[in-house]
């Protein structure tokens, strides 16, 4: 399941990682060719056994020298600015002409952190369930649990505004690729570099959202930053606020299986949500551009194509850049994932209304699907063929480099000084595991994040600020989250053993910290002692000097400075030599391959063809498509083997349902289309624009596309819109959305 969770830890680990977060052994045959050829099923590599639930040591194996990289390793996530016409021409035979990619373009919208799409003329948005589950809790009254129970509105009137939502469409791209270069050109410092590109970018942003009206007219302007900067194009978003949930299954229902069938196949799940959007108080009308309900849905063989937002890849990242990634930082932020899982689990396990109070289950949820996911990264990353076909990819880019005198006098050197740039990284690597998300009102000890706008307050008083920015920094510390005790100890201790790990027990950082204790007892008596921990006094503790540096938490958060403080110091100054230097190898390899290999994902707007496709797997085969057979098996098998512990559990409408379904029909399929984080609740499309399929996940094999894209046997896993259809008629009689689907609305 890709979530928007995955995007705001991003942002939150930023500070530590910089920037920068499955493959098979040979196989005795290929997977069986599909009807209509896919255009990655190719000779890419030797396939390589599927590694271990953990990340372990590589063990070695012949003939590494021989892999080669595939057409396709950097992926199929097309820009709609550079449409592949000619392309899907050519493998799909397909007239996929100008027209063709504005409807699909306007078809589609961007939802927080997720995917969505028109599927009727009158402003009806299908998306995820899971991109959709926090809104299913807010929306939900006094007396009402819609996350467990689902919802479902008879009439226009009863459906429910959606507070602070936006859904932002794209109608316009203009490159300005020329203009932010002629603004960069003769600056190299890296961080003056840096600082003039945001410049610029601000600039052209508010000169084209004036042109439109600006956002009080509704617009946003977002610069795109493509080929790590080689690119750069302004999005224009016609961005609507007023969106209202219409129906969303119970989330035994959307999220069926639970953590222990997320990334797997085959699937079970009808993760789908309806919301409507509105402008002037009436529905939206989209009658001109979105995208018709199949009824006859897809087969084997199928071309489809997904036209969605992907969070973030890193398939141009260099070979020494995913061994650091390997070795150092995704492998602390699995760690730091971890701790945080086992910490807020623990709370709710031991106060389970309080839990449900501050919605940790979603918490929980997210950071479930960040650790299955990293942790499937991470197996990737030590899979030695990957690598091999990353440095057979480097290799040949190096090449093409060197071939052309004015490439290799420009960017000949850029691969081996981003080499040397890890090198100084790694001399850091204890504060990549120690730092993550420090002072996150999600993720840290209140009493910490407390303390941290204590230290700020008391150095600003010593040093004379101005009276504004003091209030600006109390304003700050009263809206810490408030958290029980037993939270704020669970999550203190969490922070404790993670700079425990990284740095080791005996290093100077943790001996001051722990000075010789658990990280449990410092975190027990922290909060117990500290003034800090009371939301209700920390304010009036602060002002009046009671929170002093004896305060306990005050003294923790002065040693955490100590190492803090040095690691970004040295951290900043190659965060921005990476910056440049990634940024010329985005042009340089503009400059070797063009628009024939698409750029990582920014989580813009992009289309990804593929096939619809069975796999081998577990020593038989994946089907293409699973049905409602297969979903009362598995709760059935589940419950009578007494192995459920509710991921299996169908609710009482599923059991007793009030229509006749077919349990034939199709509930989930599988494609080889490119998917990543920010795909969930993209539209599958066929040929003619129609839905044939609702992205929700992928299978665990294809956890490795963060940075190399492989089909051999990953997928992207959806919802069929024939079981979305199907349960709407026969188990939730939702006749309203089934008329409105069928006849387009309007």
């Amino acid at each position: 399941m890709r979530t928007r969770h995955s995007y705001a830890l991003a942002g939150l680990i930023a500070l530590a990682c910089g920037g920068g977060a499955a493959p098979m052994p040979q196989m005795a045959t290929d997977p069986p060719a599909p009807e209509r050829p896919d255009p990655v099923m190719e000779a890419d590599t030797p396939a390589t056994p599927t590694p271990p639930a953990a990340p372990v040591a590589a063990p070695a194996v012949a003939g590494l020298d021989t892999v080669r990289a595939g057409r396709f390793d950097n992926g199929r996530m097309w820009t709609f600015e550079n449409p592949p016409s000619a392309y899907l021409r050519e493998t799909y035979d397909i007239d996929a002409d100008s027209v063709w990619f504005r409807r699909a373009r306007l078809g589609a919208l961007r939802i927080p952190g997720c995917s969505a799409s028109f599927v009727s003329g009158d402003g009806l948005v299908l998306t995820n369930h899971h991109c959709a589950r926090e809104h299913i809790s807010a929306v939900s009254r006094e007396g009402e649990s819609l996350l467990d129970d689902g919802f479902y509105a008879e009439s226009l009137d009863e459906e429910r505004a959606i507070e602070e939502f936006e859904a932002d469409r794209l109608i316009a791209i203009r490159d300005v690729t020329a203009e932010m270069d002629a603004a960069l050109e003769g600056i190299n410092e890296p961080q003056a570099r840096s600082q003039a590109r945001a410049s610029a970018e601000e600039e052209i942003a508010a000169r084209i959202s004036e042109e439109y009206g600006g956002e009080d007219a509704g617009f946003e302007v977002e610069m795109v930053s493509l080929y790590n900067g080689g690119r750069t194009s302004a999005y224009v978003f016609r961005r609507y606020t007023d969106v209202r949930m219409v129906m969303a299954p119970e989330l035994s229902v959307g999220y069926f299986g639970g953590d222990p069938d997320n990334f797997t196949y085959p699937r079970y799940a009808l993760d789908f949500t309806f919301l409507r959007v509105y402008e002037d108080g009436d529905p939206l009308d989209t009658s001109e551009n979105f995208f018709r309900w199949s009824e006859t849905g897809v087969g084997s063989g199928d071309a489809v194509f997904m036209i969605g937002n992907p969070g973030s890849t890193s398939r141009i990242q260099t070979v020494a850049e995913l061994e650091f990634r390997r070795d150092v930082s995704d492998k602390g932020l699995l760690a730091f994932v971890n701790n945080r899982i086992d910490a807020l689990e623990a709370f709710y396990d031991m106060d389970p209304e309080a839990g449900e109070a501050m919605d940790l289950r979603n918490t929980i949820f997210s950071l479930i699907n960040t650790q299955e996911a990293y942790g499937g990264i991470l197996r990737g990353l030590h899979d030695p063929v990957i690598l091999a076909k990353r440095r057979d990819q480097e290799r040949a880019f190096q090449e093409a480099l060197e071939a052309d005198p004015e490439l290799a006098e420009e960017y000949g050197g850029l691969i081996a000084q981003m080499a040397e740039l890890q090198e100084r990284k790694g001399e850091q690597a204890g504060g990549f595991g120690s730092f993550l998300a420090f002072a996150s009102p999600d993720y840290e000890g209140a009493v910490l994040s407390r303390a941290l706008f204590a230290f700020q307050y008391a150095n600003g008083s010593r040093a004379g600020a101005p009276a504004e920015a003091l209030e600006g920094v109390m304003t700050s510390l009263s809206e810490v989250p408030g958290q029980p005790p037993a939270m704020q100890e669970l999550l203190l201790a969490a922070r404790l053993r993670d700079i425990q790990a990284s740095y080791g027990a005996d290093s100077p950082l943790t001996t001051s910290l722990l000075g010789g204790r658990s990280p449990e007892d410092v975190a027990a008596s922290i909060v117990a002692e500290s003034v800090l921990a009371d939301s209700a006094g920390a304010v009036d503790a602060v002002r009046s000097g009671t929170a002093g540096m004896g305060d306990p938490a005050m003294q923790l958060l002065g040693a955490l400075i100590s190492g803090i403080g040095p690691f970004q110091q040295a951290l900043g100054p190659i965060s921005a030599e990476e910056e440049q230097i990634a940024a010329a190898l985005g042009r340089a390899r503009f400059a070797v391959y063009g628009t024939d290999v698409p750029p990582d994902a920014t989580f813009s707007l992009r289309i990804a063809d593929g096939v619809v496709s069975q796999y081998d797997y577990n020593g038989t085969f994946a089907p293409v498509v699973t049905t409602f057979y297969g979903l009362y098996d598995r709760h059935y098998s589940h419950v009578a083997g007494g192995t459920g512990d509710g991921e299996w559990d169908l609710p009482g409408r599923w059991l007793d349902p009030p229509g006749d379904p077919d349990l034939s029909t199709p509930i989930n399929f599988v494609s080889t289309n490119d998917i990543i984080g920010g795909n969930s609740g993209s539209p599958l499309v066929n040929a003619d624009l129609e839905l044939v399929g609702l992205a929700f996940d992928s299978n665990t094999e294809g956890l490795s596309g963060e940075y190399i894209f492989l089909t051999d046997r990953a997928r992207a896993v959806s919802v069929d819109v024939r079981g979305i259809l199907e349960a709407l008629e026969e188990v939730y009689l939702a006749e309203r959305i089934v008329e409105e689907l069928r006849s387009g609305g309007n």
